[in-house]
């Protein structure tokens, strides 16, 4: 907390806050919870079209799948805690998401997992890999919740740190929506769940601050305990299937502080808390540690007097303990009892509505054109093709049971994941990020990231319905930082709008530096899409033929290339609106007239790395990259860049004169089928056996890790 809003605090209530009072006000006003930092500009985000039913501002947003089907979905991070404790803070991160979920009323049916790490090289960096992988499967597993993709990616500035973000999916119906705000007094507050204990204590504070880099404190990561979190899941649903829930809300940053003062708060009520009755893991806590403790697996429930009794015998019958803790009053004030004695006494909005903090903002420009390197066309695939950013992450997939709950029809490491929702509809599920990108240019960085969701949602055939967001970023203090954050919402707010698709939830994760070292503006997108399930392209025959769709640019800037030869500036992608949604459209149609066998998008690595995953995915590719049509100079720019708007799709050859009619920009590149793969472009060649190429693919991931 800033000296300045010390001041604010003093003058406001007229008098100094006592020890626990100020322990609430410090957990609230923290950047992780109230978002003081960002809250003006993400107002920049369009959060409304025709399939939103919840836009942000619960723990979770709500998008019309169907009459009868709700999706509801919310993404977190939990980046400074899995830095720390790598097993630990990924596993409870993904307890939180799912709890966020839950919490409307819904069944969590699937997670992403976009997370980030520095070289692997490196000893440490191969350990935060390691358990924070573990920690999310062991969790996922355990509560029978699949994650079915997501992203793992390599970066220099993540050097001894960790990106760890979780989205997860869940399925309602619209009469068993809940919301996390109450709308009468009179309620009783009950909590339920696991015990309270010293885990988690100034969790939000800390992750509200930069790490130094030494030993960090162990305590403010939370313990996780997913046996308990399965018994949670059902027995909430149970309840929240009888119609007596008002109201419901996770404990997760900011414990029972922030639950109970945003659960009554919304519509301007307060709340008595009696901390004493709260069901405690260790003797001797004190009245600050219960309000503010964040240990897992507890949620708040706001209920009328008289159904008490019939939910807690829901809640006995799961083995689950709980209490009442509290009550909902008319005034508007925060109220807490320790063994009959007040001990805190707070206006709920001072809790609430925390206000914003605008920062100095300075523009960086280290985008420029620069040389493309001399380098061979076979030597610039190899380093690419054995990029850890590039090759098969199945050795992270398959640890995760991706397939419990029976509804995951195209699994991990395609496009996109599709989760089968009735007999005829799937949603297709994905996220995507780019720092390198959205540190040269934050603002077409952000563009791209939408284009690529959009992309990755159609290739599986679905049309998008609904994004969300997790903005990681540095100090918002650092006045470039600051500037980088907020023309990455310009940008993701213009390529939504333009594609008519909104933000229905989101977070925001600043201070993400180690030892005085910032991340990259990391943002990431994961959207959502509707696709009719026989719809869904199955891959191509031997013979079917390869095509290219769209337009090839001189657009290197913050590509693999770059990166792995550590060349500074270049033009990162521009997305051309028109052009893109123009050859969206086009794919989907192609989708739904049966034209296409298959879609790929391509992205990292460009079409070189497209093409060959085609070719280990399905046998064989001989292609020749001539015909498209480019804007480049040499055979290195026309395989490697990363322009946007562009596809490989698969089709059987009676096919082509109704393809040709359908896009625009088309060529036909190759034909799969046989034993090699050959890449050519003018005179220069990429010639390899795909069993060679297969072994790289899928073999390199873990060897870095052996080493």
């Amino acid at each position: 907390m800033f000296p300045h809003e010390e001041k604010f605090i003093r003058e406001r209530l007229g008098r100094e806050p006592n020890e626990l009072e100020w322990a609430m006000l410090e957990v609230m006003w923290s950047e992780h919870a109230s978002y003081k930092s960002s809250r003006p500009w993400l107002k920049l985000l369009p959060t409304q079209n025709e399939h939103v039913v919840l836009g942000p501002g619960e723990d979770a947003g709500v998008v019309k799948f169907d009459d009868e089907t709700w999706i509801v979905v919310g993404i977190e991070s939990h980046n400074h805690p899995s830095a720390v404790e790598p097993y630990g803070g990924a596993a409870t991160g993904v307890g939180g998401i799912v709890r966020d979920v839950l919490c409307m009323g819904a069944r969590p049916i699937a997670l992403l997992d976009p997370i980030r790490f520095g070289p692997l090289e490196r000893e440490r960096n191969r350990y935060l890999f390691e358990y924070v992988v573990k920690g999310i499967a062991d969790y996922g597993n355990r509560i029978g919740v699949p994650t079915v993709g997501g992203e793992t990616e390599f970066d220099e500035s993540l050097d001894g740190y960790t990106l760890v973000n979780v989205a997860c999916v869940g399925i309602t119906r619209p009469e068993h929506l809940v919301h996390s705000f109450v709308d009468e007094p009179g309620l009783k507050l009950i909590l339920v769940g696991n015990r309270t204990g010293r885990d988690g204590i100034h969790g939000v504070t800390f992750a509200s601050e930069e790490l130094s880099g030494e030993e960090e404190d162990r305590s403010a990561v939370q313990i996780p305990d997913p046996f308990t979190e399965k018994l949670l899941i059902e027995a909430t649903l149970e309840a929240v299937y009888t119609g007596k829930v008002k109201a419901l809300k996770d404990l997760g940053g900011g414990g029972l502080t922030c639950a109970a003062s945003e659960m009554v708060g919304k519509k301007g009520f307060g709340a008595i808390i009696y901390a004493d009755r709260v069901p405690l893991r260790e003797p001797a806590m004190n009245a600050m540690e219960v309000m503010i403790s964040e240990s897992q697996e507890r949620m708040l429930f706001a209920v009328k007097p008289e159904d008490v009794e019939t939910l807690g015998r829901i809640f006995e019958k799961y083995e689950l303990e709980w209490a009442v803790i509290g009550e909902v009053i008319e005034e508007p004030r925060f109220i807490v009892y320790w063994h009959g004695e007040k001990v805190a006494d707070l206006p709920i909005d001072l809790l609430t509505n925390v206000p914003t903090i605008e920062w100095p903002a300075k523009q960086y420009s280290i985008e420029k054109d620069v040389e493309t390197p001399d380098i061979s066309f076979k030597d610039a695939f190899d380093l690419i093709w054995s990029s850890p950013n590039v090759v098969s992450k199945a050795w992270v997939w398959e640890q995760y049971d991706h397939e419990v709950q029976g509804r995951t029809v195209v699994k991990p490491g395609l496009d996109a994941a599709v989760l089968k929702i009735n007999d005829e509809y799937g949603l297709a599920f994905v996220s995507d990020g780019n720092p390198s990108h959205s540190y040269l240019n934050p603002y077409h960085g952000a563009m791209g990231l939408v284009a690529e969701v959009v992309r990755n949602l159609v290739s599986v055939g679905a049309k998008p319905l609904a994004l969300v967001d997790n903005l990681n970023f540095a100090s918002p203090e650092r006045p470039e930082v600051y500037w980088s954050f907020v023309e990455t919402v310009k940008g993701l707010a213009n390529a939504a709008k333009a594609f008519d698709l909104a933000y229905v939830s989101g977070n925001v994760s600043f201070y993400n530096e180690i030892a005085g070292k910032p991340i990259k503006p990391t943002p990431v997108v994961a959207g959502l899409g509707k696709v009719r399930l026989e719809a869904i392209p199955k891959g191509p025959e031997k013979g079917h033929l390869v095509g290219v769709v769209g337009v090839t640019r001189r657009e290197l800037g913050g590509s693999e290339l770059y990166r792995i030869l550590k060349v500074e500036g270049g033009i990162v992608p521009r997305v051309r609106l028109e052009e893109e949604k123009t050859n969206a459209e086009a794919i989907l149609k192609a989708i739904k007239e049966g034209l296409v066998s298959f879609v790929h998008d391509v992205s990292r690595g460009g079409l070189a790395v497209a093409l060959a995953e085609l070719a280990v995915w399905f046998g064989g590719l001989e292609a020749h990259l001539d015909g498209i049509k480019a804007e480049v100079s040499n055979p290195v720019e026309l395989a490697f860049s990363e322009s946007h708007g562009r596809y490989v799709v698969t089709f059987p050859e009676e096919n082509l004169p109704k393809l040709r009619g359908l896009f625009r920009d088309f060529a036909v590149v190759g034909r799969i089928g046989g034993r090699i793969f050959e890449l050519r472009v003018g005179s220069e060649a990429v010639r390899k056996d795909v069993r060679e190429l297969k072994e790289i693919y899928e073999g390199t991931l873990e060897g870095l890790l052996n080493l």
